[in-house]
């Protein structure tokens, strides 16, 4: 993610004021916390409202159905102390689908059939009928696999394949995971004694050309042990036809099938991920393939929230390539966000999916904790006994070369490799209830466990209220009351900062300008910076939320306010966003 450069100016010391603020000037990109300083205009007036003899509405009535003038008065009314902490999310508004029941569920129904989870495409214009789109997003679908995509759409796969990776950019960095080779529904600890939770794996660096010979001589070695053991077996079977007087005739305890299983868990393997195909040069040929997409899962259009994020979240709204062996892993895991995701593989060997409904994520966050292993940001592969006991139904299936595997927002996942094979993906955010409402659940979540939100839903959610027409009540009513609950957070805010003494200053954002978060505890700042000064072998500027900045100083000494938008602005866009009437068209 890119985010604005610093600038070296001395510090200014409080006699200097504000004015020293005024030789400050323009703004690149750099490291993500800091901030280059950049004032147009010095303010230290707050928001005033009409002064009209108007009652205000208590803070704790306001809804959707007020105006941002309405808003406004019944915050500056309220005279709230600390933080504003009200949630985004309001629960009166969820869309969850309710799935589960009372009962245990029946063990032979644990694992759904693959076919519920199928759709079968035969022409183009199958792939971008609107009944693709609504089942794919469709909140009791966790999965879909959708065979036969790339032949209906001809797309080019060969694109993808080593040999023209290599050919375009064999340079290219590749992070590797070294991991151990085990059958893809077991997962033993290192003493090869007891399947657990954790998935160790240790992480190098190499490019695709290298890989690429790894991959071609990891499947030439393969050849030659299938080989060598169809040869072992030609002898066995002529040594069967006569008894061995040598023989015992007591089975050896050690070759019953458990041993023989933890007796194949020790081959180390290495897995190329997270290669980063998001330069247009110097991938244009494979980018301008995936056109060819139905809108909906294309890495940019106008129906995904990614695309309003305005600026590149690497993975997110762009393509990474997975390079693989048998038994690469990407362990167990939610998206960022809870977004959907799109992966296609591109062969020739086949790739072996795990997946659960998000209904069931905080039972398996508790496996984890249990097991001594972090669900947002530890490396995980699910014991499925363990899952089956607790009534938890996986999905398990195959995905052939060829295919592509949409999974729905929030659904928890887990991948090996069958063959030798690559594949690309990326994320998705359909604006749509479902979506909106697990992504910022997620965010919030990630707040309470002190983890990046790598999605700025704050920031999106207004970029969204902005440019876009939402026509659908549910998603209409979760984006309002998230911008509703960001403007009360910030005329809260402003209010305290001025009671404070505070000035602050006004510097809007410019193009392609990143989100900001907290330099200590990495919650989203949306709005009102707290921006301090860094020395060190250069001067920097860093952005803190305002918990963080009081803990550095009650009296926010120190602290210089900017502000990115003018209340004006923001009750303008909130009173705006209404819902729109249903296109026509269909």
């Amino acid at each position: 993610m890119r985010s604005p450069d610093l600038l070296s100016p001395p510090a200014p010391s409080p006699a200097l004021g504000v004015a020293e603020f005024l030789r400050l000037k323009g703004l690149s990109f750099g490291p993500p916390r800091e901030l280059k300083i950049r004032l147009i205009k010095v303010e230290s007036k707050t928001f005033i409202t009409r002064q009209e003899e108007e009652k205000a509405i208590p803070l704790a009535q306001i809804s959707i159905t007020n105006t941002a003038a309405e808003v406004i008065r019944a915050c500056r009314g309220a005279q709230l102390k600390g933080r504003f902490r009200e949630s985004y999310v309001l629960p009166a508004f969820s869309v969850k689908p309710v799935l589960g029941s009372e009962q245990p569920i029946p063990r032979h129904t644990l694992n759904p059939h693959t076919q519920h989870l199928r759709e079968s495409l035969e022409s183009k214009r199958d792939a971008f009928s609107p009944v693709l789109l609504q089942f794919c997003t469709n909140p009791k679908n966790p999965v879909t696999v959708i065979r036969g995509l790339a032949g209906s759409l001809r797309l080019n796969l060969g694109l993808f394949s080593t040999k023209s990776l290599v050919e375009a950019n064999g340079e290219h960095a590749v992070e590797v995971r070294t991991q151990v080779q085990q059958p893809a529904d077991q997962n033993w600890d290192p003493s090869g004694s007891t399947q657990t939770w954790p998935c160790k794996s240790s992480r190098s660096h190499t490019t695709i050309a290298k890989y690429a010979q790894y991959q071609a001589s990891s499947f030439q070695q393969s050849l030659q042990e299938e080989k060598n053991s169809e040869d072992e077996d030609e002898e066995e079977e002529e040594k069967a036809t006569a008894p061995d007087p040598t023989s015992s005739p007591d089975a050896d305890p050690n070759d019953d099938p458990a041993s023989m299983e933890q007796k194949q868990t020790g081959k180390i393997i290495k897995f190329g991920t997270n290669i980063d195909l998001s330069d247009p040069k110097r991938w244009k040929a494979q980018l301008q393939e995936l056109l060819k997409l139905p809108a909906f899962m294309r890495v940019s259009s106008s129906g995904n929230m990614l695309s309003h994020v305005g600026h590149t979240i690497l993975g997110m709204n762009t393509v990474q390539l997975y390079m693989k062996v048998p038994g690469s892993r990407t362990p167990g895991h939610q998206e960022n966000n809870n977004f959907c995701s799109v992966n296609i593989n591109i062969g020739p060997g086949d790739c072996e999916w795990f997946a659960v409904h998000e209904q069931y994520w905080e039972a398996i966050s508790g496996f984890c904790e249990r097991h001594g292993v972090d669900y947002l940001t530890g490396s995980w592969w699910p014991v499925l006994e363990d899952l089956y006991h607790a009534g938890i139904p996986v999905y398990r299936f195959v995905q052939r070369p060829g295919d592509l595997v949409w999974i729905n927002a929030g659904t928890v996942h887990w991948v090996q490799a069958v063959g030798w094979c690559n594949n690309i993906a990326w994320n998705v955010g359909p604006i749509n209830s479902y979506q909106f409402q697990l992504a910022l659940e997620r965010f919030e979540w990630n707040q309470v466990k002190k983890v990046k939100s790598i999605v700025p839903m704050i920031h999106v959610s207004w970029n969204i209220a902005r440019t876009v027409k939402i026509t659908d009540p549910d998603t209409h009513k979760l984006i309002k009351h998230c911008l509703l609950q960001s403007m009360k957070h910030i005329q809260v805010l402003r209010d305290q900062l001025v009671a404070m003494g505070k000035k602050i200053s006004y510097q809007s954002r410019v193009k392609d300008e990143p989100a900001y978060y907290c330099n200590e505890c990495d919650v989203e700042v949306f709005d009102l910076l707290l921006v301090t000064s860094e020395s060190g072998s250069r001067r920097s500027y860093v952005v803190h939320c305002e918990d963080c900045a009081a803990r550095r100083s009650s009296t926010l000494s120190g602290v210089v306010v900017l502000e990115q938008y003018r209340m004006e602005q923001l009750m303008s866009t909130y009173d705006s966003f209404t819902l729109a009437p249903p296109s026509s068209s269909r």
